[in-house]
């Protein structure tokens, strides 16, 4: 079979091609680096004419440095291992300039592999690699100046939200270095609820789509701390429109809404200061007019009796705006609390209906009641949960015009696997404007301005309602189409039969007494005060323990120390209590630990999860010395989980 041809095959049809070329510096070596030959766009490259530099070494193109390490003869002895050799690098023009070269040296062999000489091919680039540095430069001078930037976080997300870069003012607002973040997903900004209901990917999704997202909202600093934050994301494309990721930038306006706040919160205050005088001066009117009445010795038994009749009802009525000023300097100082028993809701609805009958009678409203007919046992307050029942009727009677049309259904509901408890009251009356929904709940919030009121009440009531239900761990949503449309609120409680779960799986866990033995704690918590009354306490108690705060230590002191108990906070920053409890399930530590949950988190929701992530307790902060023995007292292996 005969030899493919080789470019020396033909020298003449080579030579010729080289002639024709003015773009490319085209010219050969003999096996010493010495040229052998140059075409025209050699000479318009390097300058040199034939008759000057045939025959001389091609090292003559190279820089001073370039020669003093002896590169040439390395570029030749590439190509001769490797048959190629590509470069970019400063080469010298004749007058001593430089260019900037892009160089292919090929190794010429004969049909039996013999070296003969070498092809050289060099192109000037110089005007590409100006334009390169001066971007560079620019992105260097771009560079710095973002990184300047401390009032603003700005930095760089890939197309998944995976952060790739960091300025000083990231750093400051967020509290991360660059090494600890960089590399992580933007999500870590978000709180549990946001990313629960996905909105860091749809945030992306809108950028993605619109080209930029801008939002107002809370985020999560390294430490845990929350703060208010305006962002603008940008979605970058290339020339053919392709996303290659996202400019984020964040501004922390905590101090603007905290003055926000502070102005709504005043204004609040001093519509709640002129409600309460209207409301006071209202019965105390009656009662003065009444006393004038009973001053009079001439008066008769009937007048006697409306008079003792008004005194009576006004009293009342200041009674309860008393009461309330109570509620709201317990909620105010943290004191306002519940004594939870179990009980039959059905009940609490009828004693709330019955309270509310007069309103609703004297409007003379339509009132139709849906129970069911099996009992719905629930762990509640009687007086408290019967309370916030009522203040939700009254509502729904003040705020519907005379022979309006109010329901109330109670009903059984499934959520997320737990079975709830659902109160649903309607009503056909004056509605919630859009804006006020998010705030109804707020503390002296009426929907309107005091001055043009219509209705009594100081605007506490839904306050004290919210709090009452959130203490039975359960919630309360107001929904209204807008004004003139009625409205529609619905609490929804935890029904019984998840803390009898609770007991039965407490009575699988408990075992024999351990008689005073002493047991190895782990305490692991980010509060290093609450970490610390903690295990005083259980040294107290008479057992070993062993503090750490963080998630990464706690693991590595339950291989170390073996613990049979580990008391576990949730919310910890970097690694929670929820990984923690995961990864030691993993790891099938013996003899396998107990593990704890010691959390201020107390909803049905949290102990579900805790259950889920391998806990075998869960106890709700403050937690209480009884509580603490009693975990103590438990032994044994942990039971399987069906």
């Amino acid at each position: 079979m005969a030899a493919k041809p080789r470019p020396l095959d033909n020298p003449k049809l080579f030579q010729l091609m080289a002639e024709s070329v003015r773009d490319y510096a085209i010219f050969l070596l003999d096996t010493q680096g010495n040229i052998q030959s140059w075409n025209p766009g050699a000479q318009r490259i390097k300058q040199y004419a034939a008759e000057e530099i045939i025959g001389k070494h091609f090292s003559v193109f190279y820089t001073p440095q370039d020669n003093a390490r002896n590169w040439p003869a390395t570029e030749l002895e590439r190509a001769t291992t490797e048959g190629r050799f590509d470069d970019e690098g400063w080469r010298v023009r004749k007058d001593g300039s430089r260019f900037w070269a892009h160089v292919v040296i090929t190794a010429l062999r004969d049909a039996h592999g013999k070296l003969l000489a070498f092809s050289k091919i060099t192109r000037d680039l110089t005007e590409r690699k100006r334009q390169e540095d001066a971007l560079q430069r620019s992105e260097e001078r771009f560079r710095l100046l973002i990184e300047g930037v401390q009032d603003y976080a700005i930095y760089m997300l890939n197309p998944e939200g995976v952060i790739t870069s960091w300025n000083t003012g990231a750093r400051r607002i967020k509290g991360y270095d660059a090494a600890e973040i960089i590399g992580k997903h933007v999500s870590r900004f978000y709180s549990a609820d946001d990313i629960a209901a996905g909105k860091p990917w749809a945030e992306l999704a809108m950028a993605r789509e619109h080209g930029r997202a801008e939002d107002e909202g809370w985020r999560v600093r390294k430490d845990g701390t929350r703060f208010w934050a305006r962002v603008v994301v940008t979605a970058l494309t290339d020339a053919d429109g392709r996303l290659y990721g996202f400019a984020k930038v964040t501004q922390d306006l905590t101090q603007r809404q905290h003055s926000q706040a502070v102005e709504v919160a005043a204004r609040q205050v001093q519509d709640f200061i002129a409600v309460l005088a209207h409301e006071l001066r209202n019965p105390l009117a009656p009662i003065r007019n009444a006393a004038q009445l009973l001053k009079d010795t001439s008066a008769g038994p009937e007048i006697i009796e409306v008079a003792s009749r008004a005194i009576d009802r006004q009293s009342e009525q200041l009674a309860r705006i008393v009461d309330d000023l109570l509620d709201v300097g317990r909620i105010t100082r943290g004191t306002f609390s519940v004594h939870l028993a179990r009980t039959d809701l059905r009940d609490i609805v009828q004693r709330a209906v019955e309270t509310a009958r007069p309103v609703i009678e004297a409007a003379q409203h339509h009132f139709t009641l849906e129970l069911p007919p099996g009992a719905l046992m629930v762990q509640a307050d009687d007086l408290r949960l019967s309370q916030a029942l009522t203040n939700v009727l009254n509502n729904a009677a003040r705020y519907t015009d005379p022979r309006g049309q109010i329901a109330l259904t109670l009903r059984r509901e499934e959520l997320d696997g737990q079975s709830m408890a659902v109160v649903c009251v309607r009503d056909s009356g004056r509605g919630i404007d859009k804006e006020f929904l998010g705030s109804i709940f707020g503390m002296f919030v009426q929907g309107r301005h005091a001055a043009s009121r219509t209705q009594s009440g100081l605007g506490v009531g839904l306050a004290l309602t919210r709090t009452i239900v959130e203490l039975h761990h359960g919630t309360i949503e107001a929904r209204s189409e807008g004004a003139g449309k009625g409205s529609e609120f619905a609490i929804r409680l935890p029904l019984e039969e998840h803390a009898a779960e609770g007991r039965e799986q407490l009575a699988q866990v408990t075992h024999e007494l351990s008689n005073g033995v002493a047991h190895r704690v782990l305490v692991v918590d980010d509060n290093v005060d609450a970490a610390s009354m903690l295990a005083a306490l259980v040294r107290q108690l008479g057992h070993d323990v062993v503090v750490v705060h963080d998630g990464p230590s706690a693991l590595k002191a339950a291989e170390a120390y073996r613990p049979e108990i580990i008391l576990l906070d949730l919310g910890m920053p970097d690694m929670n209590g929820f990984e923690v409890a995961r990864a030691l399930r993993e790891r099938g530590i013996a003899p396998t630990p107990r593990i704890v949950a010691v959390t201020g988190w107390g909803k049905p929701e949290d102990e579900r999860r805790t259950r889920e992530a391998g806990f075998d307790m869960h106890l709700i902060k403050p937690v209480e010395e009884s509580q603490i023995r009693q975990v103590l007292r438990l032994r044994g292996p942990r039971p399987t989980r069906h």
